[in-house]
This record gives C-alpha cells, structure tokens and sequence, in this order.
C-alpha cells in the first residue's frame, strides 16, 4: 500500500504565486525521485476551532494562508529513499537549494509527517 507525506504550513497571501513556483520546482523532484502524487493546497475553507485548528498548529498570522499539502509515495522504501537522496543532495541541486529556490514561508512552523494509510477507498 503507498504512503502519504503530510504537511501543513502558513504562507503570507502575497507570496501565492511565489509559493506555487517554489512547489512546482521542488515537487518535480518528488515525482522524480518515485513520488505518484504531490497535491498543494491553498486554504478555502479553514474554519476556527474551539480548542485547536489548522491555523493555531502552524501559528498563521491574519496575513498568512494555510496551505496543506501531501505527496503519495508508492511504499515507504521508496519515500525512504528519496528523502534520504533529499538531504544528501539538497544543496548540490538547485532545485532543492534554499539559496536558488527558496521557501517563501517559514519552515520553522512547517508540521510534516508520514502516514501508513489504514483505509483506501476510490471510485
């Protein structure tokens, strides 16, 4: 079964266009490297919680959009694999280098993760 790589970030709103030319780049190199699937995705509907919410967990600001993102990964030895060439490679490969294509966000409050999806279900 494949494996999700999940991640949530806040992006000022005037850096959209800046933000989808960043991903465009370095989600290239995920499908590249065995990625099936990189999906990007700008806030729409992103409601305020009670206790927690997508906003509070990366400490978007009024200015900020949420953005929630994955990348489907046939198995984990693949994903493994590609991140391990990720850093290895990251400053030799500009489009990976954070000097000639860099995060218009901040990767400090960037939450990422892998999943092992329990449920599958498509039509």
């Amino acid at each position: 079964m494949s494996y999700i790589d999940g991640i949530v970030i806040a992006v000022p709103k005037t850096n959209k266009e800046q933000f989808i030319q960043h991903a465009q780049t370095a989600d290239a190199v995920f499908i590249e490297w065995g990625a099936t699937r990189v999906f990007e995705c700008w806030q729409d509907d992103v409601p305020d919680g009670k206790v927690t919410d997508f906003r509070r967990a990366v400490q978007a600001q009024e200015n900020e959009a949420v953005v929630f993102s994955w990348v489907e990964w046939p198995d984990k030895a693949t994903r493994d694999a590609a991140m391990q060439k990720m850093m290895s490679t990251s400053e030799n490969d500009p489009r990976l280098s954070p000097h000639s294509n860099p995060m218009p966000f901040d990767g400090i409050r960037m939450i990422y993760g892998g999943f092992a999806p329990v449920v599958a279900l498509e039509q």
